[in-house]
């Protein structure tokens, strides 16, 4: 590729963002084909691991950012692979809870070691304070379009502690 030819994007912080992302998803991909799974399936079967029991497709829609038939048709294809069983509310069979197998537990811990290297790769270089830092600078920006977009924003909640350009900021406007 000719080195003086650019994307009209490439000082966006949008257009890199989508460039990491896309970058992202396909090294996780790629780890993840030697599991026997596809992107995004990872996602359901680490929200079951987290969830305190059995988990309504309602709930696991909310928790992935998914529509209910989306989460249902991963749920369907990881039920085929042994991952995951369903299993109809005693009295309501319109209720549908979902929980892991034994396989499918096995997989969550090894998807976290996966997540884990990735992580490792895409954050090479960076020390814990950058990394703080860009993990809440991103929750906020998907708080921002999710109030805009009218979708759920919970879940973006950034740590605790108040990061040193924060402090900094506070402490100028005190001095100011």
């Amino acid at each position: 590729m000719d080195k003086d030819v650019t994307h009209p994007g490439v000082k966006s912080v949008g257009w890199a963002l989508v460039q990491a992302s896309r970058l992202h998803r396909s090294r996780t991909g790629d780890k993840l084909s030697e599991l026997g799974l596809f992107a995004g399936q990872e996602q359901v079967l680490q929200a079951l691991a987290n969830a305190a029991g059995p988990m309504t497709m309602g709930e696991l829609a909310s928790i992935l950012r998914v529509r209910p038939p989306t989460a249902s048709k991963t749920v369907s294809r990881l039920s085929t692979l042994k991952l995951v069983e369903r299993h109809t509310e005693p009295g309501d069979a319109r209720i549908v809870r979902v929980k892991l197998t034994k396989e499918g537990k096995r997989k969550a811990a090894a998807i976290d070691a996966i997540w884990d290297e990735v992580e490792a790769e895409l954050l090479a270089g960076f020390d814990n304070k950058d990394r703080k830092r860009l993990r809440k600078l991103l929750r906020r920006a998907a708080k921002n379009l999710a109030g805009v977009t009218g979708a759920d924003q919970t879940g973006f909640e950034t740590d605790d502690e108040p990061d040193e350009l924060e402090i900094s900021e506070r402490e100028l406007a005190v001095t100011a």
